[in-house]
């Protein structure tokens, strides 16, 4: 049976996927005006504040969060069918989010420069990119269990800093090095996440929606690490 190269190297195939949500999060947030991908529950904030305010609402904040619960659900199950059969999950998810997120390109790029972001191809470009983030968030707490999340900040975050307080505390040896190595194990992912970020950016300002190619190649490659892993494991 095909390993799910869960033996990468802590801090490589994680830094890369958080580069992959930082960057498809941002350009999503400057190209569908204010959609979340990546950090879902951050549409329900926007769409409260519309409500409130008594602007129209937009239909992608509405769907985002449960086509986000529905593809976490698809993907469990996809992923217990991979099981049963003896596929390698790990590079049959990571090709899954590549595939999402080449779509997610091919629908941004084909909408033009203006657009009606409640028209039918912002929203299904919009849920595309919804649909990549939530197998990413799936993949990771099915095959990489021991990595942080790559996708929500905050709870790394909020463990990165009290992991850095215990190991800045000093008193027991063994709790400062178990800390120590928490600060280890998710500072790669926060800076990933905020590197991914500012290249979304950038990248949304001098290109548009070309700019996805970024998360979409930075997939691919995650797909290839995930070979090579599978092919180490099994020397």
């Amino acid at each position: 049976m095909a390993s799910d190269a869960v033996d990468l190297p802590v801090v490589s195939l994680p830094f890369v996927l958080s580069l992959i949500a930082g960057s498809t999060d941002t350009i999503g947030f400057l190209g569908l005006n204010g959609l979340f991908t990546a950090h879902i529950t951050g549409n329900l904030v926007v769409l409260a504040a519309h409500v409130i305010n008594g602007d129209p609402a937009i239909l992608s904040y509405v769907l985002a969060v449960p086509v986000f619960m529905l593809v976490l659900l698809l993907t469990r199950l996809f992923a217990s069918w991979l099981e049963r059969t003896g596929a390698a999950k790990l590079q049959s998810l990571l090709l899954l989010e590549l595939l999402l997120l080449i779509t997610f390109l091919v629908c941004c790029v084909s909408r033009g420069q203006r657009f009606d972001v409640n028209s039918g191809v912002a929203v299904t470009a919009g849920m595309f990119g919804v649909a990549a983030m939530a197998v990413q968030t799936a993949l990771v707490q099915i095959s990489l269990a021991k990595a942080p999340s790559t996708a929500v900040m905050t709870t790394n975050i909020a463990h990165f800093v009290l992991a850095l307080g215990e190991m800045l505390a000093g008193g027991n040896e063994d709790a400062g090095a178990s800390a120590r190595k928490r600060v280890i194990h998710i500072f790669p992912v926060i800076v990933g996440f905020a590197l991914g970020c500012a290249l979304g950016a950038v990248g949304q300002a001098a290109y548009g929606s070309w700019s996805l190619a970024l998360p979409a190649g930075l997939a691919l490659l995650a797909v290839v690490m995930s070979l090579r892993g599978d092919r180490k494991n099994v020397d």
